[in-house]
């Protein structure tokens, strides 16, 4: 079995915040994740990227570019994607991302770094039976491949 595709995007709005949804009816259901999917047969990052963000959220993006990328083993569900993070600013800085696809994502948040970092270290920290916010292993892996990374 081959590795897939995904891509995710941190659309930025102008206090520095990105949206974050929660997954419904697929891999990681119920868990936190960015906008986006997989990429197609010829299709670019960045197209992938504003098509995926658009078809979910209704919010377009510009200045957008490659971000950093991750490598997610899921053996639970016996699938292993390589996840590649986009990074750009939302074209309308009033613009609030909308529930386009109710049956893969039942909610939209803007979410700052430290925020998100919160929510990573409490769920990893935590004892069994946790049941705060958890993440989608690509935002997990993020954190432990790319230590470094800021958005």
């Amino acid at each position: 079995m081959q590795p897939n595709i995904g891509v995710g995007v941190f659309v930025v709005n102008r206090e520095g915040k990105f949206v974050l949804g929660k997954r419904q009816g697929s891999t990681g259901a119920g868990k936190w994740a960015l906008p986006g999917g997989h990429l197609e047969f010829g299709e670019t990052f960045e197209a992938c990227a504003e098509r995926e963000l658009l078809e979910e959220t209704g919010l377009q993006v510009r200045d957008l570019q490659f971000a950093t990328a991750t490598n997610n083993v899921m053996p639970d569900v016996n699938k292993h994607y390589v996840t590649i993070f986009m990074k750009g600013v939302v074209s309308d800085d009033s613009a609030q991302p909308q529930i386009l696809e109710p049956e893969k994502c039942t909610a939209w948040e803007w979410v700052s770094w430290d925020e998100l970092e919160g929510w990573r270290n409490a769920e990893v920290n935590a004892s069994e039976g946790y049941d705060g916010r958890r993440l989608f292993l690509p935002m997990l892996d993020l954190f432990s491949q790319r230590p470094d990374f800021r958005v």
